[in-house]
């Protein structure tokens, strides 16, 4: 009895089961990534016009960004607490938001709505620093794979909300928000004391490289069994029982991963005093809440670690005999607080990279329900769950590739960056040429360089500018998202839609439309915009755009090469 009480004691700080809760929780806090499905169905019932669904997209971006707070709170409150405000404003903000659209409660105006909004969406901020910030500090050793793929969950979290959605059949389109007020704040009330730091760098094992080849090979699994099943539904008309099937089995690839802590703690044998020495000393590993100990007195056998940045990072630190302390300023590698790091270029590079690039992706994802239907797609729900696919393999792959850059390359780790804005630019080019297919090409191209982003920028920055204001850091960086958004949806995307669909209904009489298009056009419809033109040269403009982030991003690789031969340079086979 007294071995089972340890055991479970043991499986409850194992920090494997901390990263598989923490995929759990980013696995329903992508909320933001339903607002293309989510917009119509306000748009419908509210009566509002394309750009006031702007507004509406700009004020989510806003909350999805401004996570300043998070970051902070993050320092001084346990994960739980972080977690637990996350969910009452998820709650509440979309809650009220479903009882408006619902006229369960009376109408509200524009301002009311995109405050709730912006209330319910800056809840993931809390999901988002609470698992970055613990599962950090529990795999030190493994910045880049566990930002990939939790990032990746958070932006597969639409298509899987979707698929519950559709599984549970609820009455109307309205109750997709209420599946999004519910459903995060049940998940992660259950799993928010798991999430914690339990000194991951002395559960360190030789088998914890196989473990990440097993949650990748679930990840890509998860990912094509997602994406069948969005074809079949979009191409055969499935009944209630298949599909609730579908689902089922969808919510079982997804609990799967729980096999690794159950299988290291249950069934593996303790670790030998042998194994025990080639682990990490506890005093190497970074810590996110202090990482300020360092010291002139570094030996070969400290060194000799697989945390080959933290290992570069204590020896430059040391060189002529200097304590950081007395330094006057850090240099790039080095620890920095967020004011430190705004007296940067690397810093404003890498933002205003992210204002062009990530503005475009969120741009694209916003209005991708209305891209659809323009083209004469009745169900958006495809389109925003496959954006939401490739955004979780554009994670999960950047955080893996990138990974190599640095380790066997010692290449700035921000080139994939580049790489990834020049792919964005070529879906959007694609689809302002008006090719063929060009929705499903925007999609997919779109997910994964978006997506990619937002695994390669956090592990740049801890890398870049150290991890003792880690938490302040990436959240001052997702504001970038909305900062292009508010320009680029806001009044380029909107206005040029608003405009065309003008054209359109002054042009074209409405009887001869109906006719072109073969669908119904009713009079709350009359200013809907169709055909390729609705967002063709939006594409154009963001394309130049991002090439112009890719330049930047290139800046930022020449600039850093220098640093990352130091961090890495060791570490090349």
């Amino acid at each position: 009895m007294v071995e089972s009480g340890d055991k479970l004691g043991e499986f409850l700080n194992n920090r494997w089961l901390v990263f598989v809760a923490s995929m759990w929780v980013q696995s329903c806090s992508g909320i933001g990534y339903l607002f293309g499905s989510l917009s119509p169905v306000i748009k419908k019932t509210m009566g509002y016009n394309q750009r006031q669904i702007a507004i509406l997209g700009i004020a989510k971006d806003l909350g999805d960004a401004i996570g300043y707070v998070a970051g902070t709170l993050s320092e001084i409150l346990p994960i739980w607490a972080v977690l637990a405000i996350g969910v009452v404003q998820n709650f509440v903000g979309y809650g009220l938001v479903w009882l408006i659209v619902s006229q369960i409660l009376p109408t509200a105006p524009l301002w009311v709505l995109c405050i709730l909004i912006f209330v319910g969406t800056n809840g993931e901020t809390y999901f988002n620093t609470g698992s970055l910030v613990t599962c950090i500090q529990n795999f030190p050793e493994h910045r880049g794979p566990i930002v990939g793929i939790l990032k990746g969950f958070a932006g597969l979290s639409g298509a899987i909300m979707t698929q519950v959605y559709i599984m549970i059949n609820l009455p109307n389109e309205a109750a997709l928000i209420f599946v999004v007020a519910v459903g995060p704040s049940m998940v992660i009330t259950a799993l928010m004391f798991i999430l914690k730091p339990v000194g991951g760098q002395r559960q360190a094992r030789p088998s914890d490289n196989s473990s990440f080849l097993f949650v990748y090979s679930i990840c890509l699994v998860l990912a094509a069994y997602l994406l069948g099943v969005l074809l079949l539904q979009d191409l055969v008309n499935l009944n209630q029982r298949l599909i609730t099937i579908m689902s089922i089995g969808l919510i079982f690839i997804v609990l799967l991963p729980v096999v690794i802590p159950i299988l290291l703690v249950f069934t593996s044998k303790p670790i030998s005093s042998a194994e025990e020495s080639l682990l990490h000393p506890p005093d190497l590993q970074p810590s996110i809440r202090s990482e300020q100990s360092e010291t002139k007195d570094i030996n070969a056998s400290e060194t000799d670690s697989l945390l080959e940045v933290e290992r570069q990072r204590r020896i430059i630190h040391s060189e002529g005999t200097v304590s950081v302390h007395q330094k006057k300023a850090p240099s790039i590698g080095e620890d920095f607080t967020l004011t430190q790091a705004f007296k940067t270029a690397d810093f404003w590079l890498i933002f205003l990279s992210l204002v062009l690039a990530s503005g475009s992706g969120m741009t694209v994802i916003d209005n991708l329900g209305q891209m659809s239907q323009s083209l004469g797609y009745e169900n958006t729900h495809v389109f925003v769950s496959m954006i939401s696919i490739w955004n979780f393999l554009g994670r999960v792959a950047g955080g893996y590739f990138s990974e190599i850059v640095v380790r066997k390359y010692a290449y700035p780790r921000p080139v994939a960056m580049a790489v990834v804005q020049v792919l964005m630019a070529i879906a959007l080019c694609f689809y302002t040429m008006g090719l063929p297919g060009a929705i499903y090409v925007v999609s997919v191209l779109m997910g994964l360089g978006y997506g990619a982003h937002w695994a390669i920028v956090p592990a740049a920055a801890s890398e870049l500018f150290g991890l003792k204001s880690f938490g302040a850091l990436y959240n001052f960086l997702t504001l970038s998202s909305p900062a292009g958004s508010l320009f680029l949806s806001g009044v380029i995307a909107a206005g040029i839609y608003d405009s065309e669909a003008k054209k359109q209904a002054s042009i074209v009489p409405s009887q001869n439309l109906e006719h072109m298009l073969g669908m119904r056009l009713g009079d709350e419809e009359s200013l809907n915009c169709y055909g390729t033109i609705c967002y063709s040269i939006t594409c154009g403009i963001l394309t130049v755009l991002c090439l112009v982030a890719s330049v930047l991003s290139l800046t930022v690789v020449y600039r850093t090469k220098k640093v990352y031969a130091k961090l890495y340079g060791n570490s090349r086979r």
